[in-house]
């Protein structure tokens, strides 16, 4: 499919299936944090330019977007003290994801933050918690049965959590997924609202014509599946902004 036909199409869906925006989530500065800020493997071996397996082979306008849009808020959130707490997908060697090539392996470099956001390693104000399956929420549980996040969200008694990160159609959309299910069921008080930053995601670009000459892969059209991670988030009832306010 040639890029204009490819574009006709992406239009066509978002007019039969359309991501309305929940209006503009205004952060104003107070005692108390305006929302807790989640950072979804903004990751080297996701991000960085020939990093690994699943980073970009080429420089992409989305991804880079997404970067610059997670630096620029979680330096906010840490410079009026509000909870920043980041995913990290990371595995060990001995442990496939399939049906995913390996990837964020320990030690590898792809595990660890972008360049831009390495300086959370050492911020106080950021819960850092590495992952290894798709789903942040599920592998925030540990062996007690207790949750990293859940105990997160009840320290900073936070009511609305902002998400941004990589993959819209997979991390973002599983754990937003899964959070929204615990809620509905009184885990995560006194969550309230998951809230996506549409400008603040990405996913990644293998196009028909690639996928079909590797063995078992399935085509995934950037905007088209960015486009349907935002949906299928609103549609388990997150909500989805365009654009963030900063109040002074």
């Amino acid at each position: 499919m040639g890029s204009e036909a490819a574009a006709a199409a992406i239009d066509l869906l978002r007019s039969a299936a359309p991501v309305l925006p929940d209006g503009d989530l205004l952060l104003t500065p107070r005692e108390a944090p305006a929302a807790g800020l989640v950072l979804v493997d903004v990751s080297n071996g996701f991000c960085t330019v020939g990093a690994g397996n699943l980073a970009p082979v080429t420089p992409n306008k989305q991804i880079e977007k997404m970067v610059e849009e997670s630096a620029r808020l979680a330096k906010v959130f840490c410079e009026r003290n509000w909870p920043v707490f980041a995913f990290l997908d990371t595995h060990y060697p001995d442990k496939p994801e399939p049906p995913f090539p390996p990837h964020c392996i320990v030690g590898s470099g792809e595990e660890n933050f972008v360049p831009a956001l390495e300086w959370l390693e050492n911020d106080p104000n950021v819960t850092i918690r590495r992952k290894d399956c798709i789903d942040g929420y599920l592998a925030a549980f540990e062996k007690d049965g207790s949750n990293v996040f859940s105990d997160w969200i009840a320290k900073f008694q936070i009511k609305t959590v902002l998400v941004l990160g990589i993959c819209t159609d997979y991390c973002v959309l599983d754990f937003a997924s899964s959070t929204l299910a615990a809620r509905n069921i009184g885990r995560v008080p006194p969550l309230e609202d998951i809230v996506i930053y549409s400008e603040g995601c990405a996913t990644f670009d293998l196009p028909v014509e690639v996928a079909r000459s590797i063995k078992g892969a399935l085509a995934h059209p950037q905007d088209l599946m960015h486009h349907m991670g935002l949906y299928m988030a609103k549609s388990r009832g997150a909500k989805i902004v365009d654009r963030i306010i900063l109040e002074e």
